[in-house]
């Protein structure tokens, strides 16, 4: 406050964070689909020591209190704002006019992806993070948390007139013997819920949006999808196949997150909330936004703190590697598996397109030119989502689909060059000795393009090991998301990403010294620059 001195950081590790009042929200959102490399040299240099300005005293001399938050599916948390499509709205945006009003400021929102929003705190794009983030005891350890400014739940869905009436239902075996397949939004109280509840009969299954959990239940893809309860009220409209399944379960609290080292911005904050809740101005936007129930009357009589982290997460370095090596094992398995289903089919595909553009009839060059323009001018998450929530194919089928048609438009190329690279000359000899012009493709002109496109295919491979960290948008868990998950759930950043990193260049070692045997072998180093 003003006229106050800062809270030292001394002060903000004693004062205790909320705690939950029950088990339910203990994991943070998951990592990046960033290099691991690359996030494991910004945590050593967030580690480093740097002296930073107060940051209250920064948002009452610039009068804007930046906070981060996450349009994409975040009704009616943070959206689009239907009268004004450039402007953001949301429960949670009205309410931080109000606090940085009452900072004397203007409040700025700040987009960001839901589960990097903390990373993009540390790095000090902005003061605090609220995007439905829920109290846990890891996020406890590392930033400080206010008051709670909303106590949630979590509501089952499932499609109209199904045999489900409660989550307790999901308990039972079914007669098919099958589990429940319940989509989560990855890294929420939902994903610790449903994944402590699981047991035997359920199957967890992990969404990056909670949208895409609700599409892919509605499309009959997956059995039920576990939301908060603010979400599955406003989303209720946009998805009428799906109905509210039982009571809610389990309850939470949202809090706002503040860097440790920002006590007094937390603390005005912390103010903030508690007189927007004694004024009624809380419940007032929540009514408006058609939230308010009667669990939110606890906010008034709010005495605070919550408790301190429990350190259940204390382990560090090889302990931590060693009590989930497992996952990261289990993740490098998928992504070996959608690697090498999907690099094979590109490649044949890519030479099938090559070979039409060069020797077919002139209205197939022109289609397969069409094919490999659409394929290359799209974006690979765009094809996923085409082939996963459009068609309907399951997972493994579309990653696998999607990667391999990604990667044959720009096989097609390169295949192209190598036989373009092939001396005219080969295949008029072939004709004149009486061969047909297939066998003179296969057994003159191809066995020359391939050993020119030894590399740069090698090097599509080692790509495509990396790119199946998109295919996290369709609910298969890669090494890469696997990697975001632990790090967030544990706080071992550095950790798992050199682990990470390490794995995906054991993976790829072998590829380039294969290639790079492939070239000595069938003698391809002397005609590389066919390819310039």
């Amino acid at each position: 406050m003003e006229g106050e001195p800062a809270a030292s950081e001394s002060d903000a590790s004693a004062r205790p964070a909320p705690r939950p009042t029950t088990s339910t929200t203990r994991r943070v959102p998951p990592r990046s689909s960033s290099s691991p490399l690359i996030l494991a040299a910004l945590a050593a240099l967030a580690l480093a020591p740097v002296a930073h300005a107060d940051a209250l005293q920064d948002v009452r001399a610039g009068k804007i209190l930046r906070y981060g938050s996450d349009m994409e599916g975040g009704g009616p948390y943070a959206f689009p704002d239907p009268a004004s499509p450039r402007s953001v709205t949301g429960f949670e945006v009205e309410m931080m006019e109000r606090l940085a009003g009452g900072l004397g400021a203007s409040a700025e929102f700040s987009q960001g992806q839901w589960d990097k929003l903390l990373s993009v705190l540390d790095a000090r794009r902005f003061d605090a993070v609220v995007n439905g983030y829920e109290w846990t005891e890891v996020r406890s350890r590392d930033y400080l948390a206010t008051r709670p400014y909303y106590i949630y739940q979590l509501q089952l869905m499932g499609p109209t007139g199904g045999s489900i009436g409660s989550w307790e239902d999901l308990k039972r075996p079914r007669a098919d013997g099958r589990r429940w397949r319940v989509g989560v939004l990855v890294g929420s109280a939902a994903d610790v819920f449903a994944e402590e509840e699981a047991g035997s009969t359920i199957e967890v299954v992990r969404f990056d949006g909670a949208t895409d959990a609700m599409l892919a239940t509605q499309n009959g893809q997956y059995d039920l999808t576990l939301q908060d309860v603010p979400a599955a009220l406003f989303y209720k409209d946009r998805f009428p196949g799906l109905e509210a399944i039982g009571p809610p379960v389990s309850r939470g609290y949202y809090v706002i997150y503040t860097r440790k080292a920002d006590a007094a911005l937390r603390d005005a904050l912390d103010e903030g909330i508690g007189r927007l809740a004694a004024s009624g101005e809380l419940r007032r936007i929540y009514e408006k936004y058609g939230i308010w129930n009667d669990l939110q009357r606890e906010l008034t009589e709010f005495a605070g703190p919550i408790a301190p982290a429990s350190g259940q997460f204390s382990a560090r370095g090889w302990e931590l590697l060693a009590r989930y090596r497992g996952r990261l094992f289990d993740a490098a398995r998928v992504t070996l598996g959608l690697s090498f289903g999907s690099m094979p089919l590109a490649m044949a595909i890519g030479l099938a397109v090559a070979l039409g553009r060069m020797y077919g009839p002139g209205w197939l060059r022109g289609l397969l030119a069409a094919y490999v323009e659409l394929i290359r001018g799209t974006p690979l998450m765009l094809q996923l989502y085409v082939l996963f929530f459009v068609l309907r194919l399951p997972p493994w089928v579309a990653g696998i689909a999607g990667l391999a048609l990604n990667y044959s438009a720009y096989e097609a190329e390169i295949y192209r060059a190598g036989l373009q690279a092939v001396p005219r000359g080969q295949m008029e000899a072939a004709l004149a000795l009486g061969m047909s012009r297939w066998t003179a493709l296969r057994r003159i002109v191809i066995p020359q393009a391939v050993r020119l496109v030894i590399p740069p295919v090698s090097n599509d491979f080692i790509a495509l090991f990396k790119d199946t960290s998109v295919c996290s948008v369709i609910t298969l868990v890669e090494l890469t998301k696997q990697y975001s998950i632990l790090a967030n759930s544990t706080g071992g950043v550095v950790e798992f990403a050199a682990a990470t990193a390490a794995i995906y260049l054991a993976m790829s070692l072998p590829l380039s010294w294969f290639s790079r045997w492939s070239e000595r072998r069938l003698g391809a180093e002397g005609v590389k620059g066919g390819l310039a």
